[in-house]
């Protein structure tokens, strides 16, 4: 009598001591960055700055306006030449920094605390982490700089109504100012959080931040006067600004051409950042 011995392939278990087995796909990789965003108190209360900033700042500049036009108090020239738009998004300087901040602190902070090793071994290939995080806080930023836009003309708008500032929303470029300054804040979200991948420091992160947004502007002032107009208007913070204004100035950047600068350096960013995510250990 023969034996017949049969083999069979072993087939995965879905559950491996005694825990289902899931796969790793991007929308649980998104999941889980929104879950870890919103879990932080820092988040809330840096959007909330973030906010109230936007919409302060921009009341506070309309109510200067229609103050001192009513005591026919002196105004220098950019100041007399603000309409309800630039006068609304004034605080756009400010809200930049508080949104720029957190977005280092979502991908630095991991790194501060040690909670990026967790991170990339639930996530082995590395790249969709940086990714979800950009995308998700990115996402957030952009809600909130296009509400607090918003929020910001409404009141400001009636604020100088009867002034010559005075717009309102039905007029031609006010919507794409505010969307645009909206993407802008978005846009600096992303910034952030490539800066705190690539340098892997908060504090170093947020350096660079200000530094790029807030100093090198100043710095460019040394420059020869024939240099300044040829660099000033593609520096991070001058494209940005020409994303959102109402009307194109003489040594400005086009609406479009400053989105797509601006886009230049968050690519630049976020290549850095791929990079040294792929290439160093966490």
């Amino acid at each position: 009598m023969s034996t017949i011995t049969s083999t069979r392939t072993p087939v995965p278990s879905p559950v491996q001591g005694g825990r289902p087995v899931y796969r790793v796909t991007a929308r649980r990789v998104l999941r889980s960055e929104w879950a870890k965003l919103w879990s932080l108190r820092s988040t809330w209360i840096t959007l909330g700055l973030g906010l109230l900033f936007l919409v302060a700042f921009g009341l506070i500049a309309s109510w200067q306006f229609k103050s001192r036009i009513t005591s026919g108090r002196h105004m220098d020239g950019d100041f007399a030449s603000s309409t309800a738009v630039s006068l609304s998004l004034f605080g756009t300087n400010f809200a930049q920094l508080a949104l720029g901040v957190l977005g280092v602190l979502v991908t630095a902070g991991e790194y501060s605390t040690g909670m990026i090793r967790s991170t990339l071994a639930a996530v082995p290939r590395r790249l969709p982490v940086l990714w979800s995080k950009s995308a998700v806080f990115g996402a957030v930023a952009l809600v909130t700089g296009t509400v607090g836009a918003f929020i910001a003309f409404l009141f400001g708008s009636g604020i100088v109504s009867g002034t010559p500032a005075a717009l309102s929303i039905s007029d031609p470029g006010v919507v794409r100012s505010l969307l645009a300054a909206g993407l802008y804040l978005g846009l600096i979200g992303v910034l952030g959080t490539a800066l705190g991948a690539l340098l892997r420091s908060v504090a170093g992160g947020i350096s660079v931040l200000v530094g790029s947004l807030m100093l090198v502007p100043g710095l460019i002032s040394l420059l020869p006067s024939s240099w300044q107009d040829h660099v000033r208007p593609y520096l991070p913070s001058e494209a940005g600004a020409s994303m959102f204004a109402l009307h194109h100035e003489a040594h400005t950047l086009a609406p479009t051409a400053g989105l797509l600068v601006f886009l230049a350096w968050t690519g630049l960013a976020m290549a850095g950042a791929s990079w040294r995510l792929m290439r160093t250990d966490a």
